[in-house]
């Protein structure tokens, strides 16, 4: 639990014992997970709205990064870089499984840099590709 609270500190965060709970679930994932599948794990252990604010002030301080679905709805993953206050750099792949459905970061695997036209400024890049992962192959 002092690696949890020390990565609470290190982002300025209040260590309560929510914030523990729902990084020490991120700890324990290979995969990515949605807002209702953490919600679902916590059980009634822990509000929908508390981690709902949990999860954004996570993104926020750059302790988990999002994830778009093929489908529009976000998942979570925990940033293995550090990143920073507002900032992720996340220019990594992600697979979406098409038989499990599980998301994973592949960190090894960068986004090739982009060049955009003039007076277009790059916020944030995200690339899911969708197929069979090794487990379900």
């Amino acid at each position: 639990m002092s690696e949890l609270n020390d990565i609470l500190k290190s982002t300025g965060l209040r260590v309560t014992e929510t914030r523990q709970v729902i990084l020490e679930r991120f700890r324990e994932k290979t995969t990515a997970i949605s807002q209702s599948d953490m919600e679902s794990e916590l059980g009634e252990d822990i509000d929908r709205v508390t981690v709902y604010r949990t999860l954004k002030t996570f993104v926020e301080k750059g302790i988990i990064h999002k994830i778009l679905d093929d489908k529009g709805g976000v998942k979570y993953a925990l940033c293995k870089e550090q990143c920073h206050h507002g900032h992720h750099h996340h220019d990594h792949l992600h697979f979406k499984c098409s038989v499990c459905q599980e998301t994973t970061c592949l960190e090894k695997h960068l986004i090739p840099g982009i060049s955009l036209p003039e007076g277009y400024r790059k916020e944030e890049v995200n690339i899911l590709i969708q197929g069979v992962c090794p487990n379900c192959n």
